[in-house]
């Protein structure tokens, strides 16, 4: 899916918008409404993703999202991946929120 579709998608509420980058990466910027759950820890964490919402996965680039995007279909949640990750969220005009705003 692209960046500027997740964005509409993710404002709008229709979507869940899964951030899966490390600790390091989300504080130095991050969409505004996602929710952050590191790839590292997603195991840990799965109760916490949605059943029934539309799974936006994002990384830095698109690599470990789209990692995340087929399990998660695998595990039966309706999961897409943001292609080409927070790079092209903030090329396309995604807000970011964190001290240096970077993606």
């Amino acid at each position: 899916m692209s960046a500027a579709r997740a964005r509409e998608l993710t404002e709008s509420g229709a979507a869940w918008l899964l951030d899966v980058r490390e600790v390091d990466e989300w504080e130095a910027g991050h969409a505004p409404d996602a929710h952050h759950i590191p790839l590292s820890e997603l195991g840990n964490r799965q109760h916490e993703l949605p059943e029934d919402a539309q799974i936006l996965v994002i990384c830095h680039s698109g690599a470990r999202s789209r990692m995340v995007t087929d399990a998660l279909l695998q595990a039966n949640y309706p999961a897409a991946n943001v292609a080409g990750g927070m790079l092209a969220w903030q090329a396309s005009g995604g807000a970011l929120s964190g001290p240096d705003n970077r993606p």
